[in-house]
């Protein structure tokens, strides 16, 4: 598989389909690398499906006062955009590179064609948008939870699960992880000390070794 085939079959909507209708798909998709810091969409831009390729893509929003809410980061094989295909208008959400990222573009124009050759999509676009949402709801809870200790332990145990392993690599800064969670840099700085001094952690920067899940759980 040539490295600028990777993106479709990357994704979950479209790595079902036969090489060749991936190939199709492909032919379609326009390739990009943008630089940590960079925009790679906004509210005012076209309506696109964005791949991440390689690198880390940051979505955020701005509360009233401009402050950035950060709601997810977007790793390699994971993608943002997906209702603007159907049509929904991106009102919000802002995409950043965190480090410098090759994306993958397919414009909604160029979707609302394929559909009409393969019109299984629409039913996987569906089912994905599911299991997105019930990631929203996840986040929804962390912010519930009282302390932020608690929100920290369930985001770490969290990622301990996605990777099958208890040593792991953050994904995001500590300034946008605090905003994830719902708190400050300070307090989150403190309340990793914490879980350290409790010997719950090890961490050198954003490697994180979690020692005791049990009494992270129990937090």
């Amino acid at each position: 598989m040539n490295h600028e085939h990777l993106c479709v079959s990357l994704v979950p909507l479209f790595n079902h389909l036969d090489i060749t209708d991936q190939q199709r798909i492909h032919a379609l998709v326009k390739h990009r690398v943008i630089e940590k810091g960079e925009q790679i969409f906004t509210p005012a831009g076209t309506a696109q499906l964005v791949i991440v390729a390689h690198g880390n893509m940051k979505i955020y929003q701005l509360s009233s006062n401009g402050k950035e809410q950060v709601l997810r980061v977007v790793e390699p094989g994971g993608y943002e955009g997906e209702n603007q295909l159907f049509g929904v208008r991106n009102e919000v959400l802002f995409g950043e590179a965190l480090e410098t990222t090759e994306v993958c573009i397919l414009r909604q124009q160029d979707f609302s064609e394929l559909l009409l050759s393969y019109p299984q999509l629409s039913l996987k676009l569906l089912e994905i948008n599911a299991q997105k949402m019930l990631k929203v709801e996840k986040q929804t809870q962390f912010l519930m939870m009282e302390k932020v200790e608690e929100r920290l332990a369930t985001y770490l145990l969290d990622l301990a699960k996605a990777a099958h392993t208890n040593k792991f690599v953050l994904p995001m800064k500590m300034k946008e992880l605090a905003y994830f969670l719902g708190t400050t840099p300070e307090t989150l700085s403190r309340k990793f000390k914490l879980l350290e001094q409790q010997q719950l952690i090890k961490r050198e920067r954003r490697n994180v070794t979690l020692l005791d899940t049990t009494g992270l759980e129990e937090l």
